[in-house]
């Protein structure tokens, strides 16, 4: 998940509000285009090298454009908004990376951050901008290329977690505790908030219901691994690439 927010001071700005109207058509819109792009890839041929190329730039592209958005909101930026740091900052370069490359650890983190942590991010977003602000739309741009993405490898791609499983899901598992590890140092150097690993977001959110700081970070970790666990369940059936 990332967090971005906001606080203006401009009374003319839209703030958002979560589990709104506006809320729930930016999610039903937002899973349509992913829908979009699946049927697209599913084409072959140059559509689905096209469709490929656009979602991983639309991943890439992500940082950047959300930077320059939040410059045009105008407000003196943190390091939480001109650094590369959140979640799924990271998460949307390895789904670009994977989505061009097919590299199989970069398609892996995509897939489990991707659902397991991106989707907390649509459905509880850490914005308190609404549209049609800048800042919100590529919030929202940002979440949904990266669950494209980690729908899009194994349905369109064929990406497979590795057999036994255990074994992928310990792998992303370590990484999950060095971006944990990672996102605390670089808080306590800058002040900022990577990873929700110094407190929770202003916004309400599922880690206003597991306990202070930093006992919530042992839950999350508990979380995570049980929803890798569950992600694993679609492939139980496949037969493993060779």
């Amino acid at each position: 998940m990332s967090g971005r927010c906001a606080k203006r001071g401009l009374s003319n700005v839209n703030p958002f509000h979560p589990f709104s109207t506006e809320h729930g058509l930016i999610v039903l819109i937002g899973f349509a285009a992913i829908a979009v792009f699946l049927v697209c890839g599913r084409c072959g041929g140059s559509i689905e090298i096209s469709t490929t190329r656009t979602l991983a730039w639309l991943n890439l592209a992500a940082y950047p454009v959300g930077l320059i958005s939040w410059i045009l909101q105008g407000d003196p930026l943190g390091p939480e908004h001109y650094l590369p740091f959140h979640l799924c900052d990271i998460a949307a370069i390895t789904a670009g990376i994977a989505l061009l490359t097919k590299h199989r650890l970069a398609s892996a983190l995509t897939y489990f951050w991707g659902l397991a942590g991106t989707i907390q991010g649509l459905l509880t977003p850490a914005i308190e901008i609404g549209f049609p602000e800048p800042g919100c739309l590529t919030f929202f741009l940002q979440h949904f290329a990266i669950v494209a993405a980690s729908l899009y490898l194994p349905i369109i791609h064929g990406w497979r977690p590795r057999r036994p499983f255990w074994k992928e899901i310990t792998g992303i598992f370590v990484w999950s505790l060095a971006y944990l590890v990672f996102a605390l140092v670089t808080n306590s150097l800058t002040g900022a908030n990577f990873g929700y690993a110094s407190h929770p977001p202003v916004n309400p959110s599922l880690l206003d219901h597991l306990g202070p700081w930093p006992w919530y970070l042992l839950t999350v970790q508990g979380i995570a691994l049980i929803l890798y666990s569950m992600l694993c369940l679609p492939f139980v059936r496949n037969k493993p690439l060779t």
